[in-house]
C-alpha cells in the first residue's frame, strides 16, 4: 500500500520560513517523480514545483521561484520543499504527488495535505 506522509505545516508570520516533507512508502521512490502542490480555499489545487527521479531537473511555478526550493533524498524515500520569504497568500493545504507512467499505465499517489497558513 501506497502512503505519503506530509509533514511540517504550521502557522508562521510573514517573511518566515518552514520546510515540508514529505515521507514515502510503498513504492519505488527513485523511479517517481515527486511533486508539491497546493490548494487555497476556494482555489484549484495549482503545482508548486516538481522534481525528476533522480533529482536531477526542477520546475516551479511562477510566484514560487526563487522562494521555494524542491528537493529529495532517494535514500530516505523524502521529497521535501523549502519554503522561504512566505506571503499571507501562500496560506493553503500543501500536497505530496508521486507520478510515474510505465505505458500504458499511470500511477499517481497523493497524501494527505499538511495545512500551512501564513499571518501575523
Amino acid at each position: 500500500q501506497v502512503q505519503l506522509v506530509e509533514s511540517g505545516g504550521g502557522l508562521v508570520q510573514p517573511g518566515g520560513s518552514l520546510r515540508l516533507s514529505c515521507a514515502a512508502s510503498g513504492l519505488i521512490f527513485k523511479r517517481y517523480r515527486m511533486s508539491w502542490y497546493r490548494q487555497a480555499s476556494g482555489k484549484e489545487r495549482e503545482l508548486v514545483a516538481a522534481i525528476t527521479s533522480a533529482g536531477g531537473t526542477t520546475n516551479y511555478t511562477d510566484s514560487m521561484k526563487g522562494r521555494f526550493t524542491i528537493s529529495r533524498d532517494n535514500a530516505k524515500n523524502t521529497v521535501y520543499l523549502q519554503m522561504n520569504s512566505l506571503k499571507p497568500e501562500d496560506t493553503a493545504v500543501y500536497y505530496c504527488n508521486a507520478f510515474r507512467t510505465i505505458t500504458p499505465y499511470k500511477y499517481d499517489y497523493w497524501g494527505q495535505g499538511t495545512q500551512v497558513t501564513v499571518s501575523s
